[in-house]
């Protein structure tokens, strides 16, 4: 069977297809009786619009590209924070009735194609997800004059909207709490230096003990369990002492319980954990892990209803979302 055209709408209807054509786009100069009259011919005959024609009559396209400078292996993994980006902002998208199209970025070559991709003018706005400090993809969005936010606030000088979480205030209050429960060699797990995550957390933990008598033990991992472990390791070899942790997200704890464990030591009794997210796994770690409650799923919500806002007109300042210490017996 042939597809319904737009002129079979207007004659089932008694229209023009110029009548036609702006209900379907949404123009509001129609009368509502005439646009019942073409709504009904639409639903009568099955028609579906052709969404290239209508891109240029809108100039939108009523897809947003969701781009995470990540691997595949890295999207794809354990870690939760990816898949909850996902889920919410397709929630929101779907909401105002436009959809995801989800792109990866490791590689130069990969950079490259999402950037004549996004030029092409194939999205009307992009998110920015797991941004790098060296990653120029923010730089050559903005320079393209196409919406954009960041999931957290960039990590180099750039002017573009963000919706991030109190990263410093949260780190500060999980080793406030090792330090009020007489921690003296309080070491930390750092996330990755070039991620703005992995630097607020670092400042925050380093605030706190900076104004007390404890010096900072630090070791750097890429917030997998892997590099939890690994860095946990290494902290107990250059200081048996050490008993306290703040890992600077909740795998990266799990790796550091897992270590401290095949090392004989006893949590909270001999070295307290504390992480920072509060993925569902932390209440079932074995003990329950004591955390930093970051609302994944809050802040990717809240990008995605910037972005949405930026196409009206809305404003474009920076949302910084609140944390909240989830206590637990790991501490």
């Amino acid at each position: 069977m042939r597809r319904p055209t737009l002129e079979a709408v207007a004659a089932r209807a008694g229209v023009s297809r110029a009548t036609v054509s702006r209900v379907v786009n949404g123009q509001a100069t129609v009368a509502p009786h005439i646009r019942d009259a073409v709504l009904r011919a639409i639903d009568e005959l099955g028609y579906v619009p052709n969404s290239a024609a209508r891109s240029l009559v809108t100039q939108r396209t009523d897809s947003i590209a969701l781009v995470f400078s990540e691997p595949p292996t890295r999207v794809f993994s354990e870690d939760p924070m990816f898949s909850t980006v996902i889920r919410s902002a397709s929630v929101e998208l779907e909401a105002a009735d436009k959809q995801i199209v989800l792109m990866l970025t490791s590689s130069a070559k990969s950079q490259a194609r999402v950037e004549r991709y996004i030029a092409s003018g194939h999205v009307d706005g992009v998110m920015l997800i797991s941004m790098h400090g060296a990653d120029p993809l923010p730089a050559a969005i903005a320079r393209m004059r196409v919406p954009v936010v960041s999931y957290g606030r960039p990590a180099v000088p750039i002017d573009i909207p963000y919706v991030d979480n109190d990263n410093v205030g949260g780190a500060a209050e999980a080793v406030r709490h090792l330090v009020e429960s007489g921690r003296r060699r309080i070491a930390t797990i750092a996330g990755p230096q070039d991620m703005i995550a992995g630097i607020d957390r670092l400042a925050g933990y380093r605030d706190v003990l900076r104004g007390s008598d404890r010096r900072s033990i630090v070791a750097v991992g890429d917030f997998t369990r892997e590099s939890g472990a690994i860095a946990m390791r290494q902290l107990l070899e250059d200081d048996p002492a050490l008993d306290a942790v703040f890992c600077a997200n909740d795998l990266m704890a799990v790796g550091a319980l897992q270590a401290l464990r095949q090392a004989g030591r006893r949590v909270p009794d001999d070295v307290a954990v504390v992480g920072f997210d509060d993925i569902e796994a932390a209440k079932y770690t074995d003990p329950p892990l004591t955390t930093v409650r970051h609302h994944i799923f809050e802040q990717a919500a809240a990008m995605t209803r910037l972005l949405l806002g930026l196409f009206e007109g809305g404003p474009a300042d920076p949302v910084i979302l609140p944390t909240e210490l989830v206590i637990r017996e790991s501490s």
